[in-house]
């Protein structure tokens, strides 16, 4: 089969599958886990972690912030759990970064294993669980709409940089990552979110505008720390379970990198409106 209709009809039906699950909250739950799953296999690999507890972490954490009311009784505690984790992540973020702009390999020795598996995958499919069901209900809006700006800042960075790139973005890294390719996808994903924003009616432009930019910016830093992991394991891909496109992380690196600053935005947002 041509590889391009390869590419196109496996991403079409990744797309499919996230977008029909958006129907119903248990689907969405279901599909998520299984996605989150998968990538946590496929990073296991990349970073040699032969242990089954990072599974039996994810499994824990998805189904407590999944189903807190059945679990707990009550809402009681979820606002602090859900306070502690993002605290956590991004914090663990911060260090990967640290180490994205180091020219040392990242450290990977065994604790730091088990962390950056629970507080850098795991807790990132949380908090897309968490954004799903933003303000205790479900609204899928706000997932769909941050998915719709990753797709369209990685296309048009893709798009930018492959006609009109020149200066090399982090060329040890990503050689083929560009300034300008980064530009263009966050310019594409601002106008994107005038979109999003008529078509949802969830959140106001500003608020849309400003998520465009967190999740251009933040998302690129999580597709180059892949990017670095998979270097280090000397691998071009994270799996190969999407045909053209490689593993699912391949496919979440960006969003699951930029979800728990899009749900503490939208917990700001909450709180001075």
């Amino acid at each position: 089969m041509n590889e391009t209709l390869t590419r196109a009809l496996s991403g079409f039906l990744y797309v499919s599958l996230l977008v029909a699950s958006l129907l119903n909250q248990h689907a969405f739950f279901v599909l998520f886990f299984v996605f989150g799953t998968v990538s946590l296999i496929e990073f296991c690999k990349l970073i040699q972690l032969k242990s089954i507890a990072p599974y039996i972490i994810f499994t824990i954490l998805y189904g407590v912030f999944g189903y807190w009311q059945f679990v707990m009784r009550s809402d009681k505690g979820f606002d602090e759990a859900a306070q502690i984790l993002q605290v956590i992540t991004i914090f663990v973020q911060l260090i990967l970064i640290k180490d994205l702009f180091s020219e040392k390999k990242i450290p990977l020795f065994s604790s730091k294993r088990f962390i950056i598996t629970t507080f850098y995958l795991s807790s990132g499919f949380v908090f897309l669980l968490l954004i799903a069901n933003h303000n205790g209900s479900f609204t899928p809006e706000y997932i769909l709409g941050s998915f719709i700006l990753v797709w369209v800042n990685d296309t048009f960075a893709y798009l930018v940089g492959k006609n009109f790139g020149k200066q090399k973005l982090f060329p040890s890294i990503s050689p083929k990552k560009t300034v300008e390719g980064f530009l263009g996808g966050l310019f594409f994903a601002t106008i994107a979110s005038y979109f999003i924003y008529i078509f949802t009616e969830t959140l106001s432009f500003t608020n849309w505008l400003i998520l465009s930019i967190i999740i251009s910016v933040i998302g690129t830093l999580g597709d180059l720390i892949e990017s670095k992991f998979k270097r280090q394991a000397k691998v071009k891909d994270s799996g190969v379970i999407m045909p053209g496109h490689g593993g699912l992380l391949d496919r979440f690196d960006s969003m699951i990198f930029a979800a728990p600053f899009i749900y503490l935005f939208l917990r700001i947002l909450k709180y001075v409106s």
